[in-house]
């Protein structure tokens, strides 16, 4: 297949997550990778923050994907009237939309933020493969700004005055690094808090993209041993450590 072909078949969520986009490797296989290699192609599981930052992202870049969404008017989700109207699937609660809604609501009223997000020459939802240290990795931006030459990711953050330890803690360096080598802009962050709804618009250092680096090039390497060296035995296998 042609980069051209690969990218459309990537435009489709159920290829981009599916077995289709497997074959490359992405920022949210390198948590695995660092810690738990063998977990790699093992499901993540779906947690309510992980739906809540989906209905966001839904609403701000493709809010006429938003009926795909499952909403239960309950308190939380232990009572009887969820776990029956959810058929153990998980799904979002009317309070946790309607924050959803207020928090998209301040985004957009952003005179700042409505124009990186809805400028004239912007992108949704784009995807990008190239080789990065020898092996395929995929990315899907949330929004690419040609005029102002970024990709702009969305976030939510608990504590948006401790971002700055979440960007590290969930790899966002290596994301930065990832998507700019990607799709050849710089990298900016707009967060904002689900408690206080202020808005955090982030670029990134040097520093912040060489910590990145280093973490797929890390990766990359606990990728080819466990996976590609047909000699390996995880059973066998331990680190060392000096202390």
């Amino acid at each position: 297949m042609t980069e051209t072909d690969i990218i459309k078949r990537l435009e489709n969520d159920e290829d981009y997550y599916g077995d289709f986009g497997k074959q490359f490797l992405s920022n949210s296989d390198i948590s695995k990778l660092l810690k738990d290699p063998l977990s790699l192609h093992q499901p993540s599981k779906r947690t309510p923050a992980f739906l809540v930052g989906g209905y966001f992202h839904t609403a701000i870049l493709e809010p006429d994907k938003l009926k795909s969404f499952k909403i239960i008017k309950s308190p939380n989700r232990n009572t009887k009237e969820y776990k029956e109207m959810s058929e153990g699937e998980l799904c979002l609660l009317e309070h946790e939309v309607d924050i959803i809604n207020l928090m998209t609501n301040n985004i957009l009223e952003n005179n700042v933020c409505r124009e990186l997000i809805r400028g004239k020459n912007v992108t949704y939802e784009r995807p990008g493969i190239k080789e990065i240290f020898g092996e395929m990795w995929k990315g899907k931006a949330d929004i690419v700004n040609h005029d102002e030459k970024l990709v702009i990711d969305l976030k939510t953050t608990a504590d948006i005055k401790t971002f700055r330890n979440s960007a590290s803690r969930y790899n966002y360096d290596s994301q930065a690094f990832i998507y700019q080598e990607l799709f050849g802009y710089e990298m900016l962050f707009i967060t904002i808090d689900k408690n206080t709804h202020r808005i955090k618009i982030c670029d990134c250092s040097s520093s912040f993209y060489e910590r990145g680096q280093d973490k797929v090039s890390e990766a990359v390497t606990e990728y080819r041993l466990h996976f590609k060296n047909k000699e390996f035995d995880p059973k066998q296998y331990f680190e060392t450590e000096t202390l």
